[in-house]
């Protein structure tokens, strides 16, 4: 799925046209593996500077109908870029449809949404959701109001890989909840 600086200046047409080929829409997309079902979702698309992230009616018709007839019992990994949780709506960090996306999620057991975009580690859980934003491999982002607004932030160049990492998601069949790994490149 896009990422913020994917789409900009062509409004994602070159991410499409080499990422996007058996994607839905704007590229979303779902998929199945050993069980469990993933959906990736397109938040990025025409957003002002510092605006939520927008689904759109086309997205939210497509997910409805591509979870309706799935058991309450599949886990539901979902991606999206910008989180699908309002972290701090001021700097844009969070999705405006994101009730009625989750709402559409609220009957399974299991959901697991990923993110990144922030640039750091933040959990939340609300009943059988579990929301996760990501490090970055690039840039520090400050924490949500600890700055004047979102951006790169400065740090010591021997404390730069504390503040950048990858996140590792594993499965196993039998166990309720995914297993999600932060670690930092240092």
């Amino acid at each position: 799925m896009p990422g913020v600086h994917d789409v900009i200046g062509d409004n994602g047409k070159r991410y499409l046209e080499r990422f996007g080929k058996t994607t839905k829409g704007q590229g979303w997309y779902s998929f199945d593996h050993k069980g469990v079902h993933f959906v990736g979702l397109v938040n990025v698309m025409d957003i002002k500077e510092n605006g939520l992230g927008i689904l759109g009616n086309e997205q939210l018709e497509w997910l409805e109908a591509d979870l309706k007839d799935r058991s309450s019992e599949t886990p539901i990994v979902l991606f999206a870029h910008i989180p699908l949780w309002t972290v701090y709506p001021q700097w844009g960090w969070g999705t405006e449809e994101s009730a009625q996306a989750l709402g559409y999620l609220k009957r399974f057991g299991s959901v697991t949404v990923l993110n990144g975009h922030i640039h750091q580690t933040m959990r939340k859980v609300e009943g059988h959701v579990t929301f996760h934003t990501a490090m970055s491999t690039a840039f520090p982002q400050p924490e949500p109001g600890k700055a004047p607004k979102p951006g790169p932030m400065k740090v010591d160049a021997g404390k730069l890989r504390d503040y950048l990492g990858i996140t590792e998601v594993n499965y196993t069949e039998g166990k309720g909840a995914l297993a999600v790994v932060d670690t930092t490149l240092a």
